[in-house]
């Protein structure tokens, strides 16, 4: 009995250490550095209430200011520069703005409360606006996030429709990823999207939020692969290259996919076949910690911004070699 119960153990064993080998992968990189943090709450210029979105362009560092309704302009130490825009609904009015982009020379703001798109051009005039409440082609219901492609069409996470739609550079529909209103873990399916993210060659990632994962799609918006936690179907939790709700996702200059993984404390780096790569962050208030990191964008040197979103603040940080 005595051997039976041992070997049973032995076995238990063996099958946990391959499923952690199997779903926990080991670190390939160094993790990064922590160089510098600016901003605490309130509505002063520098100050911030919910930071919810970045993108790096010319040199300067867009933030979504996202109770303030505003976008914030830095040099990229964080010296402050400029802010554009206030709550409400008319156009160059923002309701809570949400992740970035920026695009042959303007910026494009997801505009949560408002249902749409706001185009500014990068001084901050406004320049246009796309999309409307609903459940519709060209029609959002807290759109999160947008990308832009290289002929200007757009992808957005329409997060309550639980879709991810491209549009023209006019508005008009192209197609969908998703089913409309209806949540799912299958492949092409999302539950509340929360970014969107292209590459050079056209590649989509989505960082599907309350799923706890990234999926990808060829650029004629064909699934590709997915990662995140056991067969990333929506398994949350702590370990390198899973999720607690992936919320902004970036892609840095050598291709490699940054993701915003909110309730972990952490932003992690995987090559683009979901290879996890490195992490970094942890939970805190202190100077490279994080409380709820929401969005990630990378410069062109390769260095990491994050809105660091109930510390109210933004931190840069650099690789470590």
């Amino acid at each position: 009995m005595v051997k039976i119960v041992a070997g049973i153990t032995a076995a238990a064993a063996v099958f946990m250490l391959a499923g952690w080998l199997a779903f926990v992968p080991s670190q390939k990189e160094p993790a990064y550095r922590f160089v510098a943090a600016w901003g605490e709450k309130g509505s002063s210029p520098g100050q911030f209430n919910d930071p919810t979105g970045l993108a790096v362009a010319n040199g300067e560092l867009f933030v979504a200011d996202a109770r303030n309704g505003r976008i914030q302009v830095f040099d990229l130490d964080g010296n402050f520069r400029r802010a554009f825009g206030k709550t409400g609904k008319q156009p160059g009015e923002l309701g809570r703005p949400m992740n970035l982009a920026v695009h042959d020379g303007e910026l494009y703001v997801a505009e949560y409360f408002n249902d749409r798109v706001q185009i500014f051009a990068l001084d901050g005039t406004p320049n246009r606006i796309i999309g409307e409440t609903g459940s519709g082609p060209g029609q959002f219901n807290a759109p999160g996030g947008v990308a832009v492609t290289r002929d200007g069409n757009l992808a957005i996470a329409d997060f309550y429709n639980h879709r991810v739609q491209f549009l023209r550079p006019d508005g008009s529909f192209i197609l969908q990823l998703g089913t409309t209103g209806k949540t799912g873990v299958g492949p092409g399916r999302f539950n509340y999207p929360t970014d969107v993210a292209i590459t050079r060659n056209g590649t989509v990632f989505v960082a599907d939020g309350y799923a706890d994962r990234i999926q990808a799609f060829t650029s004629d918006g064909r699934f590709s692969h997915k990662w995140g936690g056991p067969l990333a179907v929506n398994i949350s939790g702590p370990f390198d290259g899973w999720f607690a709700v992936a919320t902004s996702i970036a892609i840095g200059p050598k291709g490699n996919i940054f993701v915003a993984d909110f309730y972990n404390d952490r932003i992690q780096k995987f090559a683009p076949d979901g290879t996890f790569l490195t992490a970094f962050g942890e939970t805190g208030s202190k100077a490279g910690q994080f409380r709820h990191p929401v969005a990630v964008t990378v410069g062109e040197n390769g260095d990491v911004f994050v809105a660091d979103f109930l510390n109210n603040r933004i931190q840069k940080w650099r690789p470590a070699d």
